[in-house]
């Protein structure tokens, strides 16, 4: 690759990167191609040199965003187990996940806004869940893979609705009383 494919496919990987980090921040509404243009170092007339489309961006970005949470969750998993669990519990109710969602899980911070994307975006928003499920079904599994996969549900949903709620309220000691809560609910399964 020469030097100017290389530098494009750095400013590329750049420019996901930072609308990644401003839409887990403000959603999908908060990603202006300008303003990602103008923080990347370059100008706005070069964002088609990258990308077709606005919504093409955004896909890119989503994807992106949900990689790295999947990272971010697969390395607390590392050795499996109930430890393992609890850990990804601990890490993602935790009040610094709570205070960055511009660096937390776009599963939680991104759902309504999926909801309304393009095809594309939402079979990678699918796809995380899935892994998400898959990997909290064999964290702790029994003979029963429909009961696990059940508690996978359960455990998913409960992580991500009481973050987005918790992000929600106005209201400190309520948040927390939902981070802790439900923290504490889902190891006692």
């Amino acid at each position: 690759m020469g030097s100017s494919q290389a530098d494009k496919a750095a400013n590329h990987d750049r420019i996901v990167d930072i609308a990644a980090t401003r839409i887990r921040r403000s959603g999908v509404n908060g990603v202006g191609v300008a303003e990602i243009m103008q923080e990347a170092g370059l100008t706005h007339g070069g964002f088609y040199r990258h990308f077709k489309s606005r919504d093409e961006l955004v896909g890119a970005a989503v994807e992106h965003a949900l990689a790295q949470g999947s990272a971010r969750t697969m390395a607390a998993a590392d050795g499996g187990g109930t430890r393992a669990f609890e850990a990804i519990v601990d890490d993602y109710l935790s009040h610094a996940h709570r205070a960055s969602p511009e660096a937390g899980c776009a599963v939680a911070g991104l759902a309504q806004d999926v909801s309304r994307a393009e095809d594309q975006t939402r079979l990678a928003y699918s796809h995380q869940v899935e892994q998400y499920l898959e990997l909290f079904a064999g964290l702790t599994p029994t003979a029963d893979a429909r009961a696990d996969r059940r508690r996978a549900c359960l455990v998913l949903s409960a992580l991500v609705g009481a973050l987005a709620m918790a992000r929600a309220v106005g209201d400190i000691e309520l948040s927390n009383d939902i981070l802790a809560e439900t923290a504490a609910a889902l190891k006692d399964l």
